[in-house]
């Protein structure tokens, strides 16, 4: 399981701010208008994903989305990665009932099956599976 990250169009800035701090590495950094995915003019520059390492630390970030302002809760997501698409499936379906899906299981662009969901309890999920 990983933390995921989501700022208000400061997450490069918060990143770089914790490379300081804890002497690490922006290991990857994608914008959102490096990506084929439709983005309004003003976030292309924005932070569609990043990853940070630092010794044991390791956390994966983003900028919201202009249609998902950020909310204090809402900023942080578990993130589960999956080697099985079929055990992906079925945490999935388990952990969403009862909660809202946001994005139901579907293949990316990154090559990888991806879904989000809220949780019934509200906490905030994503599940990543790369595909081979």
């Amino acid at each position: 399981m990983n933390v995921y990250l989501n700022f208000a169009g400061d997450c490069e800035e918060a990143l770089n701010f914790y490379k300081n701090c804890l002497g690490g590495d922006i290991i990857s950094l994608q914008r959102f208008g490096d990506s084929p995915v439709p983005s309004d003019e003003t976030h292309q520059n924005q932070v569609m994903h990043a990853e940070f390492k630092a010794g044991d630390v390791y956390l994966m970030a983003s900028d919201t989305m202009p249609d998902m302002p950020l909310q204090s809760g809402n900023n942080i997501t578990l993130n589960l990665n999956f080697s099985d698409i079929q055990a992906q499936a079925e945490v999935f379906a388990k952990l969403s009932a009862g909660g809202n899906v946001i994005m139901p299981l579907e293949d990316t662009f990154w090559g990888a099956r991806f879904g989000m969901f809220v949780d019934k309890y509200g906490i905030n999920w994503m599940t990543n599976c790369d595909i081979k």
